[in-house]
């Protein structure tokens, strides 16, 4: 055996690669590497957090004069989930939600009403519901007229028949022009 003990195997004889006081240093340095990466990954990610970006809630909708009296406007129902109607002397913005299970009522020309095609929910043209199992009416949504003449559209406010809230001089706009 060579550089050792003759009658004592090497292995017991404590020439080793790495000594007790070698394995426990790395141990601690690789601990405390360990904590510094967690602290800079937390670090990085409080620098760039995950943020969701929402559309915008407000939108332009237009001329009040592209509105035709009496009509239902689907322009904005598959970008923006809203009805515009104009009646006459008015406009109001209906949101495309049915207020029984959240899906997207269709508008019915012909038969002049809303109907959920879900569970059969109908809605008058000024989405007042008459028939089948939803709760209550349709909601308004924020409508004005904006300082270039548009209307502006805003979903954030909504505005309930049942609460009172379709009489709020937001939930539609007074209209008289062509």
């Amino acid at each position: 055996m060579p550089g050792g003990n003759p009658g004592i195997p090497e292995a017991e004889s404590g020439n080793f690669i790495w000594s007790r006081r070698d394995i426990l240093s790395l141990a601690g340095w690789g601990a405390i590497l360990t904590c510094f990466a967690a602290a800079g990954g937390a670090i990085l990610r409080l620098l760039f957090p995950r943020v969701l970006f929402e559309p915008p809630t407000s939108f332009k909708a237009g001329y009040p004069t592209e509105y035709t009296v009496g009509d239902v406007s689907e322009k904005w129902m598959k970008s923006q989930r809203v009805w515009i109607v104009r009646t006459q002397g008015t406009l109001y913005a209906l949101l495309g939600i049915c207020t029984h299970l959240g899906c997207t009522p269709r508008w019915l020309g012909p038969e002049n009403k809303f109907k959920c095609p879900c569970h059969g929910s109908g809605y008058t043209k000024d989405g007042v519901n008459f028939e089948g199992p939803t709760p209550r009416p349709l909601e308004r949504v924020k409508i004005a007229l904006g300082d270039d003449g548009q209307l502006v559209v805003d979903k954030a406010f909504r505005y309930r028949y049942e609460l009172g809230q379709w009489d709020d001089p937001n939930a539609y706009v007074k209209y008289t022009g062509a």
